[in-house]
């Protein structure tokens, strides 16, 4: 009975998922098609260019970050290719949890004396 019950609440959800994987893929393609045709094929921040057989690694990125609004200017748009697209939200990410490995760093304090010994060394002489 139990397993009737996950069965049936797993089918429910592998429904709901697919259909919004449907209505993103639906979405995105009004606007990506339009920004193609509103913009030129390069990306905005590595100037590489694009053609016909390359232009599935060029991506639309919100500048807002909020994928729903799409004014029909395209004024929240921007092309940029895959690297620089997922360079893009990586900084965004690291800028909401800042960058760990400095913070620890500053908090721990410096560990190594690079002059250490250096008084017993020249005392020697």
């Amino acid at each position: 009975m139990n397993s009737d019950r996950n069965k049936e609440s797993s089918e429910r959800l592998d429904k709901i998922v697919a259909e919004a994987h449907r209505n993103r893929d639906k979405r995105e393609q009004g606007y990506r098609e339009k920004a193609l045709q509103m913009y030129p094929w390069i990306c905005g921040r590595c100037a590489r260019e694009f053609s016909r057989e390359n232009l599935h690694e060029l991506t639309v990125h919100h500048r807002n970050h909020d994928h729903d609004y799409n004014p029909e200017d395209g004024s929240n748009w921007e092309l940029l290719c895959l690297y620089c697209h997922d360079n893009e939200h990586s900084r965004l990410l690291d800028g909401e949890y800042g960058d760990v490995s400095t913070t620890a760093q500053m908090e721990k304090g410096a560990t190594h004396s690079p002059f250490a010994g250096l008084s017993d060394l020249l005392n020697k002489k």
